[in-house]
């Protein structure tokens, strides 16, 4: 693979190593359902700035993971520290205190139907302060606009607009409270590529206009072409991290089939061809000539 793709799946502003913050960190985390184990010993931790991005397979608790770590579901051991708070040690105040510096859009966006688009975004700000109504109807307004949202949009309710529609309401929702934490769970799923791609080009912009830190779960590989600085990968319980440059010489045989497989390789040579596309010739430093 080219060294395009290697900047490409590294670029963001992302710091790497010694240097970064890391903003979640998940050690020993065992989940069961039952007599079902789902996570034997995960370990995984998020930096600040980038976007970590986590596939598997079916089953493997892609989603599972992701609840576990905003504290819908409990581990049977381990220990999740988000944003430097222990989650089992947080109380009610330093619950609250988390919801209001991370935001969470679920696959299907996750929105009430019995109120409008825009007093689905309002929500947050209506639970966890004391603004009033019409501070709260702008700044949700604002967050519609920031997400590419018509402004028609905000008086609708969320079965009179698309799916992709929804998707943006609910990231708008999820932003309402200018978070430095984006959760997101199958972002694309159901969106057809036109309307992927824009999703994932609106993803990126966000995360570095923002500075935001994302965890994202995703079964799109172009998803993580377009979007993720760092990829998760879970199999046989546990997280194998890497670029996707690095986990596609990964000799595990799902690891192999999901990257290297047809879908994979095509999605690679696309972002390939964008990287050095957006490149252009290279200059030659001695006559000054565009060289390929």
């Amino acid at each position: 693979m080219s060294a395009a793709l290697e900047n490409h799946n590294n670029d963001g502003g992302a710091p790497s190593g010694a240097e970064a913050e890391t903003v979640i960190r998940i050690s020993g985390l065992v989940t069961r359902f039952g007599r079902q184990l789902v996570h034997d010993g995960v370990d995984l931790e998020v930096r600040r700035g980038e976007v970590m991005a986590m596939v598997g397979g079916s089953g493997s608790g892609k989603s599972v993971l992701l609840r576990t770590a905003v504290g819908l579901l409990r581990p049977a051991e381990g220990s999740i520290e988000v944003l430097g708070v222990p989650l089992d040690r947080a109380g009610r105040s330093g619950w609250r205190e988390l919801e209001r510096r991370w935001g969470v859009l679920f696959q299907s966006g996750a929105l009430f139907s019995s109120l409008t688009v825009v007093e689905n975004v309002e929500l947050p700000l209506k639970e966890h302060t004391d603004m009033p109504a019409p501070l709260r109807r702008e700044i949700a307004l604002l967050k519609l606009g920031l997400v590419g949202l018509p402004q028609d949009s905000a008086g609708k309710y969320p079965a009179e607009i698309s799916g992709g529609m929804r998707k943006r309401a609910g990231l708008a929702r999820a932003l309402v409270h200018d978070p430095e934490l984006l959760f997101l769970d199958e972002p694309t799923a159901g969106l057809d590529p036109v309307g992927a791609a824009a999703f994932d080009t609106l993803v990126r912009d966000l995360q570095r206009n923002l500075g935001l830190s994302v965890l994202m779960v995703t079964h799109d590989l172009d998803t993580l072409v377009a979007v993720a600085d760092r990829i998760a990968v879970l199999v046989d319980k546990r997280v194998k991290v890497g670029t996707m440059d690095r986990l596609a010489a990964d000799q595990h045989p799902w690891i192999q089939d999901y990257f290297n497989g047809p879908r994979g390789r095509a999605a690679r040579h696309d972002a390939e061809g964008q990287a050095e596309s957006k490149a252009g010739p290279h200059t030659n430093a001695v006559d000054g000539e565009g060289t390929e």
